[in-house]
């Protein structure tokens, strides 16, 4: 099951960096807190967090640590993680790497010990590889057994009215119809209830598997709601679009907003957490 090409991927987040940071205090901060929380990290782990983007997680993740642990935050849009080097030097965090990295070729540097990783963490980021199975399964062998990798996805439930309402305002603009959402699957939809998590966990030869539910509730403002598509993977549904369409698709949309009494996004997500097998 593909995810969209590397270069693709690359190209939307270093485009999104800065409306990125912009929600991630209501979105991806929480998240990247819970994660880190729920994989039960200790001082002196080492960690690989992929798909890092400014470091919510990873922050998260070397708070947890200490001075003694470390941690490897990978990610393929530099403009990112340039902006998670500078929060790492606010916060004083010295055992932080932020490195551009394809997580399907990263080997563990000699900092890492033979084992493996302690921990790995993914917030929101899985579903964007190449090929989420088996690049999962290849990282999964970076970590020591008996460690821990953790993960988080949108709840089935999450964005389902507000992404209903953007792609109605985005559809009309558009120089072909949008493709039909049922006609396959994306990678996120079979992560996206407790019991797809856990089965997708389970095939992935782990053990002890957890999932919880992040109750997250955001106040429908115009300034959110716009920010959000243009900092998330939604901004790639703009890629090609010259501005004055862009700000028509924005009126349409907060518009739409307002028009159809959107007070809240739901952005739920669903935290999971297992233990690693050995590997041969």
């Amino acid at each position: 099951m593909a995810g969209p090409p590397a270069e693709e991927v690359a190209a939307t987040f270093d485009a999104a960096a800065d409306d990125f940071d912009r929600v991630a205090p209501e979105v991806w901060n929480p998240a990247g807190q819970a994660l880190a929380f729920q994989a039960g990290l200790r001082p002196g782990d080492t960690v690989l967090d992929v798909g890092s983007g400014t470091g919510s997680s990873a922050l998260s993740a070397a708070s947890a640590v200490g001075p003694t642990g470390l941690v490897h935050a990978i990610d393929l849009s530099d403009e990112m993680l340039e902006r998670g080097r500078v929060k790492a030097s606010e916060r004083a965090l010295l055992n932080i790497e932020f490195v551009c990295a394809d997580a399907t070729a990263w080997e563990p540097p000699s900092t890492v010990p033979d084992a493996g990783y302690d921990a790995l963490l993914s917030s929101y980021a899985v579903f964007f590889l190449p090929d989420m199975d088996l690049a999962f399964a290849r990282l999964c062998t970076l970590v020591r057994p008996g460690g821990t990798v953790a993960v988080t996805a949108w709840r089935d439930s999450a964005l389902r009215e507000y992404a209903t309402i953007y792609f109605d305002a985005l559809g009309p603009h558009l120089p072909q119809p949008l493709p039909d959402p049922t006609a396959v699957m994306p990678p996120a939809q079979r992560l996206d209830s407790p019991d797809k998590m856990r089965d997708w966990l389970t095939a992935a030869d782990t053990v002890d598997v957890e999932v919880n539910e992040l109750s997250n509730l955001i106040p429908a403002t115009e300034e959110f709601c716009w920010n959000f598509i243009v900092g998330s993977g939604l901004r790639a549904t703009l890629s090609g679009l010259e501005p004055d369409v862009v700000e028509r698709v924005r009126s349409d949309f907060v518009g739409l907003i307002t028009e159809r009494g959107l007070h809240t996004v739901d952005a739920t997500t669903l935290v999971g957490t297992a233990k690693v097998v050995g590997f041969a």
